[in-house]
């Protein structure tokens, strides 16, 4: 075989919140159903029906004092410092976000100048030739910004890109809504490299799929539930319903595509890290995609989770795993030189992005 330029990740970084705020928080709130209603439930009853069903016991929200763009580039020194890259050598910075930087003080998107470059700023990188840009693609942003990094590496027009994700979910969600309880904050980076091979090796192939005509708007942004909030404040909003349904009924055959797109058998699959929106539905998909290779035993370790400390922060929860991974600061888990493993998302759009790489 020829040698071909393949994406390796060299390094990651990520930036966990300081701030843990478990489920005994929302023991406060006054809940209320999308018509308007106050829920009958108890919040005692509610929140312990949530833990079931999601696995969250507490979520991170980032200090007041920070925005998405200041806790991307605490990802992007990690991803530099852990990777021993020269900062002046990256030819793109690409960011995956979905509200840009948002105050505490005053919660409304800015994304005036794009978080690229205010990250690229504070990271004080003086080489005009990094090219810095936002990517917005709901939940699985992160890695779709890392398919984009593959087809400029490969291509040849690139040797090295840095591709950050960054939420403060906290500022944007309703708190008179159970959904509400789902998100957290942070952020993940990796650097990806070009290198010269005559074997597939790091990102091998990857798949897309966006479904917008019948499921674009099952993540939303609208008002809040509580019809005396009295303010025009919008927030994330979500049917949750068909969203399970249809995360359940694509993600699994898009994972499979990937997969066999690379010619790998599925035994050879490792790890299956997959965005951690909600565990029960992140236990289903992987179910699905056993059934679909005709595998009853599922290994226990081959899907890690950290839902149940750190919630859901969109598109940072699939790089911030691949860190404590990576680095080893996940207990049990490890990815070894010649494993394959997949990164998996699906949010809003509703769009799927999986990627399915092999260790260096």
């Amino acid at each position: 075989m020829s040698k071909a330029f393949y994406s390796i990740i060299k390094g990651t970084g990520r930036y966990i919140p300081t701030r843990i705020i478990k489920n005994e928080k929302f023991l406060e709130n006054e809940f209320y159903n999308s018509a308007g209603e106050k829920i009958a439930k108890t919040n005692n009853e509610i929140v312990s029906k949530f833990n079931q069903i999601t696995e969250i016991e507490e979520r991170r929200y980032v200090e007041d004092k920070y925005v998405a763009s200041d806790i991307g580039f605490f990802a992007a020194q990690d991803a530099l410092t852990s990777s021993n890259t020269d900062k002046e050598t990256l030819d793109y910075i690409i960011v995956a976000h979905n509200f840009g930087d948002v105050k505490k003080s005053n919660p409304k998107s800015d994304l005036v100048p794009c978080l690229a470059v205010r990250i690229k700023q504070k990271l004080g990188i003086e080489n005009p030739n990094t090219v810095a840009y936002d990517l917005s693609f709901g939940c699985p942003g992160w890695i779709q910004a890392m398919i984009q990094a593959d087809y400029y590496i490969r291509s040849g027009d690139a040797k090295r890109i840095m591709v950050i994700a960054a939420e403060t979910l906290s500022r944007v969600f309703d708190p008179h809504d159970i959904d509400g309880m789902l998100y957290s904050d942070g952020a993940g980076a990796a650097i990806l490299e070009a290198v010269e091979s005559d074997t597939p090796v790091g990102m091998i192939s990857h798949k897309t799929r966006t479904d917008a005509l019948e499921y674009g708007m099952l993540l939303r942004m609208e008002k809040s539930y509580d019809p005396q909030y009295g303010k025009n404040d919008i927030f994330i909003k979500m049917n949750g319903r068909k969203l399970y349904e249809y995360a359940l009924n694509h993600v699994p055959q898009v994972v499979k595509e990937c997969i066999d797109k690379a010619g790998v058998p599925f035994a050879e699959i490792k790890k299956v890290l997959i965005h951690q929106a909600n565990a029960k539905m992140d236990y289903a998909i992987l179910a699905r995609i056993f059934r679909l290779y005709g595998v009853k035993e599922i290994p226990d370790d081959i899907m890690p989770m950290t839902i149940s400390k750190l919630g859901n922060n969109s598109v940072a929860t699939v790089p911030i795993l691949c860190d404590l991974i990576m680095k080893g600061n996940m207990e049990g888990q490890k990815i070894n030189s010649g494993d394959y493993y997949v990164l998996a998302s699906v949010g809003a759009g509703m769009s799927i992005s999986v990627i399915l790489c092999r260790q260096q």
